[in-house]
Order: C-alpha cells, then sequence, then structure tokens
C-alpha cells in the first residue's frame, strides 16, 4: 500500500445505488476516477473494473459468492485496483468495455469483469465468474491468479494484446463509408423481414427469452401497414396476459425467460414501462380495443405510485430479487391467495393459473417453494368480470404488505424522457389531465435540477446529492423527444423551444461529421478511450435513433434543412445493419419512416377551450409522422403563421391543404380520409 488511505472501500458517499450498496465489501473498491489508474500506477498493479447495476440479479448472485467474501477479497486487495462502475450511471464506460468484451469472448452481460493496464486498456474479460469451478467455468480465483501471473512475468505480451484490442474497438467507432441513398421500396424491406420471426402463436419475435421490444411494436403500428400492426398487436395482447405483465399492481417486468411471456425475470425498469406505455397508446388508437388503454393507464399508475420522486422525477428500476428470492414479492401460492379472498379464491386462483404445481421456482433457492406467476389463462362470467377489480386490489394491497425489492433511486435523465413522453401522450389521448400535470411537474424539475447554466443536461442524479455525470447524447436527444411530445399535448410552445435547445446541443457536442452520425459522448464529457455510437436498440431506442428523430422534427416544426440532412445522414449510415436486423433497430426505421413521409401538418389554434373537441378528435387517431401543432395565437412556428384561431383546425399534406374546419366531425372526416390514403 502506497499510503494509509488506500486500503479502504471509498463507495459510501458516491451517488449511485449500486456503489452504495457494495459499500460495505471488504473489497477496497474504487468509484471510476483518475485517482483510481494512479493508484494501481503507483502500485504497479492491472485494475480489476467490475461493471454491473443495482437490479442485475446475477451480479447480486456475484457479490455474494465473492465480493462479501474475505478470502476473495484479500486477494482482489492485493493483487488489483479493484473499480466499481455503475453501467446506467456510466453507460459512456460499460460500451467501451462491453465491446471488450464482446470482442474476446463472443458474448457479453453483467456483471461484467474486464482486466485493464494503467492506460485504462482492456486485456482479458469476462462476465459472471462463480466461486468454484463448475458447468464449464473458471473459477474468479482461477481468472485472478492466472491474471496476476501474467501481469507479473508476460507483462510486454499483455500491453501488445492490450494495444491491439484497443486499436480493434477504436477501429469499429471510425467513419464508415455511407450510402447515401436507398432504394424506392426501402422501407417495405422490414415489413418483409420482420414476419419471417415473428411467433405467430405468442407474438414477438425470435424465442425464449423474450423480449418486448417496443420500438420494432412502434414502427409496425405507425407503418400503416395491416399485417405489420396485426402482428405488434397480437404481440401486446399476449404480454398483457402474460406473468411478464403485472397482473396486480401493472407494468410490465424486464422479459419473458419462456416463450409465452409466461414467467418474467422479475425486474421492473423505468425504460420498459415507459415505452411500452407510448405502444400501448398507439395500439388503442390503431384498435379501438380499451385494453390497451387500460393496460396503459395501470402502467403509469405503477410508476406513479412506486417509481416517481414526490419532486417530480422519476427512479430507475426495482429489483428482482427479494430477501435473496427472485420473485418472491410477485408470486403466490394457493394458500396465500386464499388467505386474502376467501370463498372467491378458488375462481380466481383458476383465472390466475394458481396451483399447488405451481409455474416459478428460483432455482439458487430452493427453499422459496414452487410458486406461480399469474397470467390469464381462465375465462370469466360476465359477474366475475365485474367483481375482478376490487379482489386485484385486495390482493394488490395484501402483497404490499410483503417485503418489497429493492429500487434504484438514481434519477436518469435521458429515461425521464421516455416517461415523459409517456404521460404527455397519455394526457392529450386518453383526455385524462393528471398525466399532463404529471408531465409538466417532471419537465419544471428537469429544468430546475438536470439544466446546467449553458443548456446542457445533467445524466443523473440521486436524492441528497449534487448531480452528478455530465449528459450523453441519450440525455439531450431522448429528453428533447418527450418535450416535443409534451408541446403536442399541451400547445405550450415553451416548451418546444427548450427541444429546439436541446437539439443545438446534440448537432454541436455529439454530431462527427467524419463518421456521418452521432457520437454517444462529447461536449464536457470525460473522454475515454474512444467515443462509440449506438445504432441499435438495446433496452432503450438508441441514440442516433433518437438524435435522428429529433432532428427530424426540428425541421418539422422550424423548417431546419440541416437538421433534416444530419438525421438523413445518420440513417444512411446504418442502412446496412437496419436490413440485416430489422427486430433490433425499430428506431432507425422510425426516423427512416418520418424522412420518407410526406410533410403533413395539423394545427388547430385557439384557446385550450376552443381546441377541446377538435383536439379530442385528433387523439383518437394515430397520426404517424403528422406535424401536430396546437396553439393559443397564429404565431410562433411556420405552420402557425398568418392562420385564424378561434379553435380553427388546418390539415395540410406537402403544403396543399384542406378547407379549414371548426367542426369536430368535418375533421373527424379529413383525418379518415388522410389515414385511408396511407
Amino acid at each position: 500500500m502506497t499510503d494509509a488511505t488506500s486500503g479502504h472501500n471509498r463507495l459510501g458517499s458516491e451517488s449511485s445505488p449500486y456503489l452504495r450498496q457494495h459499500a460495505d465489501n471488504p473489497v477496497h473498491w474504487w468509484p471510476w476516477s483518475d485517482a483510481a489508474f494512479a493508484e494501481a500506477r503507483e502500485r504497479g498493479v492491472p485494475v480489476l473494473l467490475s461493471i454491473g447495476y443495482s437490479t442485475c440479479h446475477w451480479c447480486h448472485v456475484m457479490a455474494h459468492e465473492s465480493f462479501e467474501n474475505e478470502q476473495t477479497a484479500e486477494l482482489m486487495n492485493q493483487n488489483f485496483v479493484n473499480i466499481k462502475v455503475d453501467r446506467e450511471e456510466r453507460p459512456d464506460v460499460d460500451g467501451i468495455y462491453m465491446a471488450a468484451t464482446q470482442a474476446m469472448t463472443g458474448a457479453g452481460g453483467w456483471p461484467m469483469t474486464v482486466f485493464l493496464n494503467h492506460d485504462r486498456q482492456p486485456f482479458h474479460a469476462g462476465t459472471y465468474y462463480p466461486p468454484h469451478e463448475g458447468m464449464g467455468m473458471p473459477s474468479f480465483h482461477r481468472i485472478m491468479g492466472a491474471v496476476t501471473d501474467a501481469w507479473q512475468h508476460r507483462r510486454a505480451d499483455l500491453d501488445a494484446n492490450a494495444q491491439a484490442l484497443t486499436e480493434h474497438i477504436q477501429a469499429m467507432s471510425e467513419p464508415r463509408r455511407a450510402a447515401q441513398e436507398w432504394p424506392s421500396d426501402f422501407l417495405e424491406l422490414p415489413l418483409e423481414i420482420l414476419p419471417q420471426v415473428f411467433d405467430r402463436q405468442w407474438g414477438g419475435f425470435g424465442g425464449a427469452p423474450k423480449f418486448p421490444a417496443p420500438t420494432t411494436l412502434d414502427f409496425l403500428l405507425q407503418s400503416g401497414d395491416a399485417g405489420g400492426q396485426e402482428m405488434a398487436l397480437h404481440t401486446l395482447r399476449q404480454m398483457l396476459r402474460g406473468g411478464i405483465y403485472d397482473q396486480l399492481g401493472g407494468g410490465f417486468h424486464r422479459y419473458s425467460v419462456d416463450e409465452r411471456w409466461l414467467v418474467p425475470h422479475f425486474e421492473k425498469m423505468l425504460y420498459d414501462n415507459a415505452q411500452l406505455t407510448r405502444t400501448l397508446l398507439a395500439a388503442y388508437q390503431v384498435s379501438g380495443d380499451q385494453t390497451f388503454a387500460d393496460a396503459a393507464r395501470e402502467t403509469l399508475t405503477y410508476l406513479e405510485r412506486e417509481m416517481r420522486h414526490l419532486a417530480g422525477g422519476f427512479h430507475s428500476a426495482q429489483d428482482a430479487d427479494t430477501a435473496g428470492v427472485e420473485g418472491l414479492t410477485f408470486t403466490w401460492t394457493p394458500a396465500e391467495v386464499e388467505a386474502v379472498l376467501g370463498e372467491d379464491a378458488a375462481w380466481v386462483a383458476e383465472h390466475y393459473g394458481v396451483n399447488e404445481r405451481g409455474n416459478f421456482e428460483d432455482p439458487h433457492r430452493r427453499d422459496a417453494g414452487r410458486r406461480t406467476v399469474l397470467s390469464q389463462v381462465g375465462k370469466l362470467s360476465a359477474e366475475q368480470m365485474e367483481r375482478l377489480p376490487e379482489l386485484r386490489r385486495r390482493l394488490l394491497t395484501a402483497r404490499e404488505q410483503r417485503q418489497q425489492p429493492h429500487r434504484d433511486d438514481k434519477v436518469l435523465t435521458s429515461w425521464n424522457g421516455l416517461v415523459l413522453a409517456a404521460l404527455a401522450d397519455a394526457g392529450r389521448i386518453l383526455g385524462e389531465r393528471h398525466w399532463l400535470d404529471l408531465a409538466q411537474q417532471n419537465a419544471a424539475w428537469v429544468r430546475g435540477t438536470m439544466r446546467q447554466p449553458d443548456g446542457t443536461l445533467w445524466h443523473t442524479w440521486l436524492d441528497g446529492q449534487a448531480p452528478g455525470v455530465e449528459g450523453l447524447l441519450e440525455d439531450h436527444a431522448l429528453y428533447g423527444l418527450g418535450l416535443v411530445a409534451l408541446y403536442q399535448a399541451t400547445g405550450d410552445l415553451s416548451y418546444l423551444e427548450w427541444a429546439r435547445e436541446l437539439w443545438d446541443t446534440v448537432q454541436r457536442d455529439f454530431w462527427d461529421e467524419d463518421a456521418g452520425l452521432f457520437r454517444s459522448s462529447g461536449g464536457r464529457a470525460e473522454r475515454l478511450l474512444t467515443r462509440q455510437s449506438s445504432a441499435f436498440d438495446s433496452a432503450i431506442i438508441s441514440d442516433n435513433a433518437a438524435a435522428a428523430l429529433l432532428g427530424l422534427w426540428m425541421d418539422r416544426y422550424y423548417g431546419l434543412p440541416d437538421a433534416a440532412e444530419l438525421s438523413r445522414r445518420t440513417i444512411a449510415a446504418h442502412i446496412s445493419e437496419m436490413g440485416q436486423a430489422p427486430h433490433g433497430m425499430g428506431g432507425l426505421w422510425q426516423a427512416a419512416a418520418l424522412l420518407e413521409a410526406p410533410h403533413t401538418e395539423l394545427a388547430i389554434i385557439g384557446t385550450p377551450a376552443e381546441r377541446d373537441a377538435l383536439e379530442r378528435v385528433a387523439a383518437k387517431v394515430l397520426l404517424s409522422y403528422v406535424t401536430l401543432a396546437p396553439a393559443n395565437a397564429p404565431a410562433g412556428l411556420p405552420v402557425l403563421e398568418g392562420r385564424e384561431g378561434g379553435g380553427t383546425a388546418y390539415l395540410c399534406v406537402n403544403r396543399a391543404c384542406r378547407l379549414p374546419v371548426r367542426d369536430a366531425e368535418a375533421l373527424r372526416e379529413q383525418l379518415e380520409a388522410l389515414t385511408a390514403n396511407r
């Protein structure tokens, strides 16, 4: 040790709940910092970088098995400087070393374990390592021993490997030759490919494990293609019947471990529920099926009840585990149902599939017993359907008395942008003021807390801590898109003007002219081994897709051809990947569809009361790629200039306008004709 302070755990004062979870480990953890690498250089040892997040099941397993173990911690402290990173707090760091892990192993995931030299270059990587050899996996002790031996006796080889791997990662981020044009039938490609991987029985794409893929569902719903829309609607209906949807509390778990959406991985993530709420609302507009509106409302109710900070921001996630048992809070036995519902228990249990066999058992904690994930497997009579909501409330009340899963309380600006858009859409489409109130409170809180004096955003915040981590592309692009949705719902131009301000930051700090795309980090953000760019929708819409969409909306509203051109170049840079994996790039397909769509504008001008009936008509229709412009007065945007107010709607396509209307029925006829001609 170089000094008296080098031998202790430094995570106790960090703003990340995930890092704080490890503050009592005997491992001498450091946060990601220059000081940690300086310590490694001074001691002459490599860096052990461990990346995870607070609601990650296998992160908990490895922490319990290894990081809480005194002998393992002693080996780590002796031979490494150990750094903990929250992947949600530092997605830029995570992205670099995930690319390295995938390059070395052909796979990736969390927990991620990467060994670095003093220049932050990776030379060995993996994911979860067990405490003992087994199932073809080396033990964590064995890995650490091999790395230590190589560092001490073959250092030159390690540094050469690290340099080569770093150059490979950097090359992957280099400018690519971008196609400038695409075929006229380009947008038909995903509609031809997606049916080939669509699960016609259960919905969704591919087999188990099955993820919701909201951006792909959104693209299909917005496409206007009947077959594509039916794929999305069938998927959502199957999900709402399955255990991936919380049948009592509303909201979605992370993914399904089977192809039937039955048994979920029990994490609940803010981004899943925000994105899927918008998808449900679009499905409601397409189908008129009240089931989708009800589920959207239930999901937002869950977010308000369990994920909202009183100041207006929304927390990040809830854990899969309760007391070390996955799904314990959410699963039931017949006896537990009977204790709550008495004589009604039998038919409710049959409806939700609760029986002695169960359908879920935590493989790591068999003492938890066989339990049932609630899913809709039985049909109900009209009388039972009428009684079910009250019985569901009783079960939820009983469930809330149980020990609850850990909640990650940090607030991420990017994910709050997704919630902002969902709340705004819900307020507009459902006609419920409450959701707009929550959206406006969120916008006010973000502006007051997460906006820096120069207009850029912070990435993360935790109650009691100053905001930390400079805002990334995802923060500015996703919150900008949320503000566009909030303007469309309220007619308050200040929200759209703020979105334009964020677009200015996006193009200034994140655009790479040589590559013809947006970089995930930039501005004042820390310079890492390389600046990555994201186009594949993983858990959330990719930041390149979000930036492209924001640029296109700025062009549609403000007439900014340079914004549209950057968006066009971004799409062109990824044409090859979009064709190869359309089910993973729904965000860019949405951007391509908006770019190619006719310039369709619907301006509704007048006081809120004067606009109300017209806006209610517009809210019933999925106006894909339509520039919706509500306003109090005919000024502030090109689409508004020189037009009468007083509650008048103007529908124009490529500068050819229908007759202005003040009658809601007349507007309905115009919109029906518009959608019929798509």
